[in-house]
């Protein structure tokens, strides 16, 4: 038994030693093989490494929406299938030029936007040795190297240029896009392809490298084309604004709101990327496959305008037009062709509805040009006498009692001026509501020192009185910017000073200065809630974008209303204005109170007419006012350019004013903010 005992322990420590053996041989391999990777293949692994590349490229989001003032949306995201091509660093001109001319006979291209210099380079790529023998002896001498693509493009005439075939301007557009592109970035090549695209290009896409097709989003109008074009557009970069984005952020191949809402919001409704992370290898084609980073939409905007109403308004304006283009006051209206609507809440400046029409004489159609009111300026004629009564009354020229004959006025040249109508003596309040030229005269007459005994005046004080004028104006945003949120609004046509009297009279009944639509709103808006001058505003909201499509994201930002500066007026004095607004709807001599005297919105207002063509009888006739009188809840101007006679204005802002109403008293869609939570309620 004790040998036995011993033979087993003597088996333990050759065990042990086996082991320790092995172990001992397996750590000496991995020290030898390691020995060998860092000091063998050391340099080798490490330039390998450094020739690898982490590279990181970006996908647009979907933009947010926009919804209307009773939460409809306005603006959505229609989901598309876009034919992509992604750059590698291989893929140079002549490689890109093949995948064109094969895309070209896949998937219609348009290349409506291509330019005169797109095409000059485009000759210059297909025919370069035959643009070069252009170039003489001398000139390739004198020329630097780096002017001497200029030369050859001085050298493509227009013959060159309308050489070019539709198939060959089809593949430069297709090429043009897949140039914008930045390596291993996706660019879209064509948004919105069709069924017929898609298999088409997913049968070639063996033969197609680079090309691919993604799912994306395009922007989608349920109102189809009502307000569309303040909406905006969403392009890629221009190339005129490259350098403007780029320095911002963007990338070359980014889709941005190019004009209206989508521009002036770009940042709002811009969503957050979805990034996608490749490695490459040394001539920067990848390695394994990437990762991709989800991205988010953008924010939604609420807007101001009422789309319900805003039809309504197209529509009245629609048939207000045609009828007096087909002839209802027996006036050859040969000439007007178009109209404009801007309804605002004088309290806030929310633009409540802003439209405009054109009639195409050849079509017989009319288009939207929503536009117009904020681009397009004109005469306004007599609209302005208020801010005219104001300046006379705040310069003390006048007082709410002075009285002034409206007879004609007699010079000494021989000239004579007179009103409409000789309305005999009148006072500020009986001069608005008859529309008197006279009054208004006298007003610009005593601005300029006129000397009544000798019938003279001094040409510095008349050049004074306009700048008195002028700057009067621009309180109530007359000649100046409004502060509308959209980009680039024109501010009218300032015609300058004149050493002239007469013309400072004819600037006092608004026919020297231009001045456009909403610049008149926001002007009939001061005078209605009592010398305030609001900026008019189309954003109400910006919210989160919702998961649920049939709720609302959480409040971001709520626009307050913004007060651009008071006007320096008295409240009475502004009180004069008013009661002459209100008795030209409702006075026996008021200009407009045969259309409105018995509406039960009780609107106050001023009608005008600027002359434009004296020979053809051509006028532009006006209109603006607010209502009801007491409480103003809507302020509007109406505007119907190059129009004979006739009553249109008038009819025009009978027809909305009565369309805003009607609306209140059937009440509006279910609102969805009555979901808001508790934290929102308190925030209002």
């Amino acid at each position: 038994m004790k040998t036995k005992s011993n033979k087993k322990k003597n088996h333990v420590p050759i065990r042990m030693n086996a082991l320790f053996l092995s172990v001992f041989f397996l750590f000496s391999v991995l020290v030898l093989r390691l020995g060998y990777i860092q000091i063998v293949k050391g340099e080798e692994y490490k330039r390998t490494a450094y020739l690898t590349e982490n590279v990181t490229t970006k996908l647009d989001a979907p933009r947010g929406k926009m919804f209307d003032a009773n939460y409809r949306v306005v603006v959505d995201n229609e989901p598309v299938f876009s034919i992509t091509y992604t750059r590698t660093r291989e893929a140079d001109a002549v490689k890109r030029h093949e995948i064109a001319k094969k895309l070209a006979e896949l998937i219609e291209k348009d290349s409506e936007e291509l330019t005169e210099r797109d095409k000059k380079d485009y000759f210059i790529f297909l025919n370069e040795e035959e643009v070069k023998k252009r170039i003489s002896t001398s000139e390739n001498e004198n020329t630097p190297p780096e002017e001497l693509y200029d030369l050859m493009l001085e050298k493509v005439t227009q013959k060159d240029i309308d050489s070019l075939t539709v198939q060959q301007l089809e593949v430069l557009a297709i090429k043009s896009e897949m140039d914008r592109g930045y390596t291993l970035s996706p660019q879209r090549i064509k948004i919105g392809a069709t069924k017929e695209e898609i298999a088409l290009i997913s049968e070639h896409l063996p033969e197609l490298e680079g090309v691919d097709i993604k799912p994306d989003a395009e922007r989608s109008y349920p109102f189809e084309e009502s307000f569309r074009d303040i909406f905006g557009q969403v392009k890629q970069i221009p190339k005129s604004k490259m350098d403007y984005y780029t320095s911002r952020g963007n990338d070359r191949n980014d889709m941005v709101g190019t004009s209206f809402l989508e521009e002036q919001y770009e940042s709002v409704l811009r969503g957050t990327k979805t990034k996608i992370k490749y490695v490459t290898d040394k001539v920067g084609n990848p390695v394994g496959d990437p990762v991709e980073e989800d991205g988010a939409r953008g924010s939604d905007l609420v807007l101001t305008v009422d789309m319900e109403l805003q039809q309504e308004v197209e529509t009245v304006i629609e048939e207000k037009l045609k009828e007096a283009i087909r002839g209802k006051y027996a006036y050859d209206n040969k000439e007007l062709k178009n109209a404009y609507v801007v309804m605002m809440d004088p309290n806030t400046g929310e633009i409540l509805s802003m439209a405009g029409k054109e009639y195409n004489r050849k079509t017989g159609k009319f288009s939207d040009i929503p536009f117009g009111n904020i681009y397009h300026s004109y005469a306004m004629g007599s609209t302005v006498k208020g801010a005219t009564v104001l300046t006379g009354l705040h310069e003390g020229v006048i007082d709410r009692n002075t009285i002034i004959n409206d007879a004609p006025l007699k010079f000494g040249d021989g000239r004579q001026l007179k009103s409409h109508a000789n309305m005999g003596p009148v006072d500020a309040v009986k001069a608005l509501e008859g529309s008197s030229n006279v009054f208004m005269w006298h007003i610009a007459m005593r601005l300029s020192g006129y000397d009544y005994s000798n019938k003279r005046f001094n040409e510095h004080n008349v050049r004074e009185a306009f700048e008195i004028l002028r700057n009067s104006y621009s309180q109530f945003g007359l000649g100046v910017p409004t502060g509308i949120d959209l980009p680039s609004e024109a501010t009218g046509y300032n015609t300058g000073m004149s050493n002239e009297l007469f013309q400072a009279m004819f600037f006092s009944i608004g026919q020297f200065d231009t001045y456009t639509p909403m610049q008149l709103a926001q002007y009939v808006s001061t005078i209605a809630n009592g010398g305030l001058r609001m900026q008019p505003h189309l954003l109400k909201e910006i919210r989160e974008p919702s998961v649920d499509p049939n709720k609302l994201g959480k409040l971001q930002y709520r626009f307050e209303p913004n007060v651009i500066n008071k006007i320096e007026m008295s409240p009475s004095d502004i009180e004069v204005v008013q009661k002459g607004f209100y008795e030209v709807m409702h006075g026996s001599n008021g200009t407009a109170a045969w259309i409105f005297k018995n509406k039960d919105y009780n609107p106050a207002g001023k009608t005008g007419t600027a002359e434009v063509d004296k020979e053809t009888g051509l006028v532009n006739k006006t209109l603006i006012g607010y209502a009801p009188y007491e409480n103003p809840e809507v302020a509007f101007a109406v505007v119907v350019p190059d129009i004979r006679e006739g009553y249109t204005n008038n009819e025009i802002a009978e027809g909305v004013l009565d369309a805003y109403f009607s609306m209140k008293k059937e009440g509006v869609p279910t609102n969805p903010e009555s979901k808001q939570t508790n934290e929102e309620k308190e925030s209002r």
